[in-house]
């Protein structure tokens, strides 16, 4: 990085406006990633009820039910001929290239077609195209014709669910940045105590989100890419963003400050320390990051892959900017980024008189026995084990809740009450007899009398109100049979889990095979998909982090204690997820409704997210942990003074993060709110109780203990570790303690 730091600083000018002209033109491209994002993405292809779906959709076109319309009218019943007439005559007109097949009562004298008083009938619709991208745009181009006339037209299932889904996403979007923009830009102005200071986290979360678009619109090239990773960008591009330029900015003016002068000299030197020292450790934490969210990759699920690819282009964007065009900007303004500066920053500049030894100017006596968060490190450290047992019981049961978790998949219930196709699906609870959940079973090799006995055997599975064969046809000299069951009940709850399990328990005629698919079973294959890979996830994410923190710090000691106080921290937010979105409490307040279990999918992005920002900060404590270590080999006050000099800078890293999460808690999309209140937590957590509390406590305990590696790893480092060697400070000059301390 010094290096780096060199050719930066050497040419400003050169890497500033190199880099503004990749980000306009990034921009320019990255727009355009909207309309080339897909629907979706939560199956398997592997599993049974994804080949289910390809098999049905090969063999019996036209069957997929992708839209539910209810029309109704509170004088019509649905066997009057103008009833009938506005149903046919509107589904007559939408073109057959939309439209693959429609099932109604008129056709089929279904009862379940038809509400129980009689004045309402819902019918399905199987849009034409043949992948998600071509039945979204069929989607767009009959939702609006779909209208019956003298009838209430309600249009409900899943590709109005993803409609839905999308305009709030956009709509999420605008107004996380509206809400959380400001107050970022005012927090910022408060903290850094200049105007111009203060523009530097907003620029560099703005390069980040724009670059992060194109990339992602890149790798839509390539493969799928879900809508809801534009979520994650937005989110992870603003808020690690503002962290790493919070970090470079403050050890730049903390640099600037203790330079003899303002010379162009001393403003390349400042710039040069800075990417030797807080670059270091921003290039280390955006690698560890984006590691782990690139372990979202080993999942099939696209929705989970195309987190995993927004998350680690918005990390990646956010480290470039923040080493490329940030120091290049600051390299160019000098001493001229205190421009704007605060009444209460107005003369804090030092240029003290008296001379100083290097050992005061990197942190004095002081500062390591008085400053405030050295305080509260020495007071942990003199009970190091009271700390440790109470904060761990405490964390613990924050997190017990999640032990009680129960799992399933999405439904129009992410949605708010207010979107079209969550009214759509209650009203159709009410007026067909509540809630029931379908499954469709492909039957392969069976005569038709060995289908009978096992349609007969399905009606014995507990739950079960029906079961039927619908369609049949030879396909290469065997017989294939589509039939359905029905049951009572949501879909996604754990008693309809059960119901599928119990189907697939029962035994198929001989030499024939069954598929089922359907959203019950969807979500099954989902919860054991996910399942079957979480362990390989856990195993590369730790072997990831074992390695870059050795790299970064010397020690395998601090990396496995890092893992283990960051997953207690991570189980502490997840039990507080699962008692307000599982149980349902604050639901009034947060606005939702509890489904009553867990998104599956969630607490695996959320797991990938959040081990990555806490080792975020972990990278920033023990840089500075490390620094003092090196300067002293005093276990004790290396840790004080780790603390006291990245504790400011952490917790105001810590509040900015807050604050961008906490916009996206505001989402009408339910799991997308979950992750913002899951982060929250986490981050709040991350950047006090953990920070300030438990890594004293075990730092201490652990004593010398913290920097060992065995004899080879140790020499290995030794020559090619990324130690950070202090420099003696310019004598004359002390930072002024009112500065923001720098990682």
């Amino acid at each position: 990085m010094k290096t780096w730091g060199q050719f930066v600083a050497r040419r400003s000018w050169a890497v500033l406006l190199g880099g503004l002209a990749v980000v306009l033109v990034a921009a320019a491209y990255g727009i355009g990633v909207f309309g080339s994002l897909s629907n979706g993405g939560f199956d398997d292809p592997a599993t049974d009820s994804a080949k289910e779906l390809a098999l049905e959709q090969a063999t019996f076109p036209g069957r997929e039910t992708d839209l539910v319309v209810v029309y109704s009218s509170p004088t019509l019943k649905v066997s009057d001929t103008a009833f009938q007439k506005a149903v046919t005559d509107t589904l007559a007109a939408l073109p057959a290239s939309d439209v693959a097949g429609t099932v109604t009562w008129y056709a089929t004298q279904s009862p379940g077609l038809v509400s129980t008083d009689g004045h309402a009938t819902r019918v399905i619709i199987t849009l034409a195209g043949a992948t998600q991208d071509e039945k979204s745009a069929d989607w767009d181009a009959v939702k609006d014709d779909l209208s019956a006339p003298g009838l209430s037209t309600s249009v409900g299932g899943r590709w109005a669910v993803f409609g839905d889904v999308n305009e709030q996403v956009s709509k999420d979007i605008a107004r996380a940045e509206s809400i959380s923009l400001p107050i970022v830009f005012l927090l910022s102005l408060l903290i850094f105590g200049s105007l111009v200071s203060a523009l530097m986290p907003t620029l560099v979360g703005g390069i980040a989100v724009m670059g992060a678009f194109a990339v992602v619109r890149l790798i839509t090239g390539v493969t799928d890419v879900s809508i809801f990773s534009i979520n994650v960008i937005t989110l992870l591009g603003m808020g690690l963003a503002i962290d790493y330029a919070l970090f470079v900015v403050s050890r730049f003016r903390e640099e600037l400050a203790v330079a003899p002068d303002t010379s162009r000299e001393s403003v390349r030197a400042a710039v040069v320390r800075t990417m030797t020292t807080a670059g270091r450790t921003v290039l280390f934490s955006g690698l560890i990051v984006a590691a782990s969210l690139a372990s979202l990759l080993l999942f099939p699920q696209n929705f989970l892959r195309s987190m995993g690819y927004g998350g680690m282009a918005a990390v990646l964007v956010a480290m470039v900017a923040a080493l490329t065009v940030l120091p290049a900007l600051l390299g160019v303004l000098g001493p001229r980024i205190e421009f704007g500066r605060m009444p209460w920053r107005r003369g804090s500049r030092a240029r003290l008189s008296d001379a100083r030894t290097p050992d005061e100017l990197h942190g004095t006596d002081h500062e390591v026995v008085h400053g405030a968060w050295a305080r509260v490190a020495h007071s942990v450290m003199r009970r190091p084990v009271a700390y440790l047992v109470v904060i761990v019981i405490g964390l613990l049961a924050l997190g017990s809740p999640f032990l009680g978790a129960t799992w399933g998949s999405v439904d129009e219930r992410v949605l708010p009450v207010s979107s079209p196709s969550r009214q759509a699906a209650d009203l159709q609870a009410e007026l067909f007899g509540g809630e029931t959940s379908t499954a469709s079973i492909m039957l392969r090799g069976a005569d038709e009398a060995a289908t009978a006995a096992y349609v007969s055997r399905l009606h014995g599975v507990d739950g079960v109100t029906q079961a039927q064969a619908v369609a049949s046809k030879a396909v290469d000299g065997s017989p294939l049979t589509l039939l359905q069951a029905t049951w009572k009940g949501n879909s996604q709850t754990s008693a309809s889990q059960d119901v599928v399990k119990g189907i697939r328990a029962v035994e198929t005629p001989p030499g024939s095979t069954a598929l089922m698919g359907g959203p019950t079973a969807d979500a099954v294959d989902l919860i054991d998909s996910i399942g079957d890979r979480l362990p390989w996830m856990a195993l590369t994410v730790a072997v990831v982090m074992l390695v870059l923190l050795f790299v970064a710090f010397g020690s395998i000691v601090l990396p496995l204690k890092a893992i283990v106080m960051n997953a207690v921290s991570i189980a502490a937010s997840f039990g507080v997820v699962t008692w307000i979105f599982q149980d349902g409490h604050l639901s009034g307040l947060l606005g939702f409704t509890s489904p009553g279990y867990l998104d599956v999918t969630q607490p695996i992005l959320m797991l990938a997210i959040l081990f990555g920002l806490s080792m975020d900060y972990e990278v920033f404590l023990l840089s500075r942990v490390r620094e003092e270590w090196d300067r002293t080999g005093d276990n004790t006050r290396a840790v004080a003074a780790g603390v006291q000099r990245s504790g400011r800078i952490i917790t105001s890293a810590a509040l900015l993060l807050a604050v961008v999460i906490g916009g996206f808690a505001t989402s009408g999309i339910i799991f997308i709110k979950m992750i913002g209140v899951g982060m929250l937590v986490a981050v709040l957590l991350d950047a006090t109780v953990v920070r300030a509390l438990l890594v004293p406590a075990t730092m201490r305990l652990l004593g010398r203990a913290n920097w060992y590696a065995p004899g080879p790893l140790a020499r290995w480092w030794d020559r090619h570790g990324h130690r950070e060697e202090p420099v003696a400070a310019p004598v004359g000059a002390l930072p002024t303690p009112e500065l923001v301390p720098a990682p």
